[in-house]
């Protein structure tokens, strides 16, 4: 966006610009590459509804299909139109993505997003019938998550999560 002497991953380039470029409300986008989400993005089915924490992911999920990797500029019209107005993406093959209308709000879906995954990777790993959490639930849970984090989303959490950070390593501001 503006000079700098620093270099840039064309490819993350590519996938936040194609973000910020459509989605004014997304002043934060987070794209991470876990073992626990890439190991839920290649799965037929990505994430399931066996978690509470999947629960506020699934209700506003999209997913994009893998083009390798994220150098092709078209691939941003096709990334732009799979994530549409939401707050959740798994990249198929690849990772998983966020965007937040603060950095507390895309902490918060990251970090919710990341432990669903790991609890379904935990889950599939026990070798017997999992069970799905109800679609009459899994309708109701945006009203819901507003209701949990009083409409504060992120910023609930976010103070508390800075003072823990402070306790830990103060030298985080400098």
């Amino acid at each position: 966006v503006s000079d700098s002497p620093f270099p840039v991953n064309p490819a993350g380039f590519n996938i936040h610009s194609a973000v910020h470029e459509v989605r004014e409300d997304a002043q934060c986008v987070l794209h991470t590459h876990t073992a626990a989400g890439v190991a839920v993005s290649a799965q037929e089915q990505g994430l399931l509804p066996l978690s509470q924490q999947s629960l506020f992911a699934l209700a506003s999920m999209s997913y994009h299909d893998y083009e390798g990797v994220a150098l092709n500029e078209d691939e941003k019209t096709r990334l732009q139109a799979d994530l549409g107005d939401a707050s959740f993406m798994i990249l198929r093959n690849h990772g998983l993505l966020v965007a937040g209308e603060s950095i507390a709000d895309a902490f918060l879906f990251n970090f919710v997003l990341q432990r669903a995954c790991e609890i379904q990777v935990m889950a599939q790993s026990g070798g017997t019938p999992m069970v799905n959490i109800p679609d009459p639930i899994l309708k109701g849970i945006k009203a819901q998550a507003s209701q949990v984090t009083k409409g504060l989303g992120g910023h609930l959490a976010w103070p508390g999560l800075l003072r823990k950070l402070e306790r830990i390593d103060p030298s985080f501001k400098d």
